[in-house]
């Protein structure tokens, strides 16, 4: 008997090495986006910010009923049987990260539909009437607002979290062989959110609350970035190659100056001289925050693609 091993790689046998598109780093942002406005609404109304005159909490659940649907579609446009999308609903698969990830993405709905109602915007109770009403009697129920508080919180994190698990299930590429990728995407979801929150609040409090958020949130990305790049640079050689993509590689501009520079350490300076009352809050940190956060999907799923297991 002749056994025969070959770890070649050549593109004119297998032309499809590379087959995530835009759509895939698209969906993982909005999906963190998403989780990081849960936890903020989540903790809104637990805090009972949502009283406030002008709270985000006015427009937070809707956004994040927008963004969640534009970033299904993006998944939808990716994948390959469309016809078939059903089928992930017909059992459970409790080792798949797909199979988690389908049913928490269900799960997601309703909870900020229960949000929604619970600080519905004031054009759709003139429009509803009866709506309105339902929400009041909602509101008047303490631990019924718990309850969907406590819904979106840990949907958002369980969202936020496996949007970095996806990737890192995927054994066949050694930059994704991270556990720090959960946390890593969880945190930048989460800055995403403050910092889109910051951008867009029209209460000066609420701004200057997520403001001080996302800089805690930056931080611990950056911790995180170090995680991964250490576990990838004392793992195996194939893993070190890996980490070279982004250590002196073909993606090193990207993540250095566009991911770590512009989209992290920039926008901490910023804010951090912004709440510390030195110069003005404005909406550029704000907006290289979702920049960053949308880039570091680009290069971490692109990255990730050239990355294979193979000679070394």
């Amino acid at each position: 008997m002749i056994e025969f091993t070959s770890t070649r790689a050549n593109p004119l046998v297998d032309p499809s090495l590379h087959v995530w598109g835009w759509e895939i780093p698209v969906y993982l942002f909005l999906g963190g986006l998403v989780a990081g406005l849960m936890a903020i609404a989540g903790w809104f109304l637990l805090m009972d910010r949502d009283r406030r005159a002008g709270s985000a909490m006015s427009w937070l659940p809707g956004l994040g009923l927008a963004l969640l649907s534009a970033g299904m579609l993006a998944l939808f446009l990716d994948l390959e049987h469309k016809p078939y999308v059903w089928r992930l609903y017909t059992s459970f698969q409790i080792a798949s990260p797909m199979s988690w990830g389908a049913w928490i993405l269900l799960a997601v709905y309703p909870a900020l539909l229960g949000a929604l109602l619970l600080c519905l915007p004031g054009s759709l109770r003139q429009a509803f009437p009866a709506l309105a009403a339902l929400s009041d009697r909602l509101r008047a129920r303490v631990q019924a607002v718990r309850a969907i508080a406590w819904a979106n919180l840990v949907l958002g994190g369980l969202l936020g979290i496996y949007t970095g698990v996806l990737l890192s299930a995927l054994g066949a590429r050694p930059l994704w062989n991270s556990a720090v990728l959960g946390p890593l995407f969880l945190a930048s979801g989460l800055s995403s959110a403050a910092a889109l929150v910051h951008l867009v609040a029209r209460d000066p409090a609420d701004g200057e609350l997520l403001a001080r958020a996302d800089n805690g949130f930056l931080q611990a990305e950056i911790v995180l970035l170090a995680l991964f790049l250490i576990g990838l640079l004392t793992a195996t050689r194939v893993h070190v190659r890996a980490a070279g993509l982004v250590l002196g590689g073909p993606f090193t501009a990207a993540f250095w100056v566009g991911v770590v520079g512009a989209g992290i350490a920039l926008p901490l300076l910023l804010q951090s001289l912004a709440v510390g009352h030195r110069i003005r809050h404005t909406p550029v940190a704000p907006l290289l925050v979702l920049g960053g956060g949308l880039l570091l999907r680009v290069v971490i799923v692109a990255a990730g693609q050239v990355s294979r297991w193979g000679p070394v």
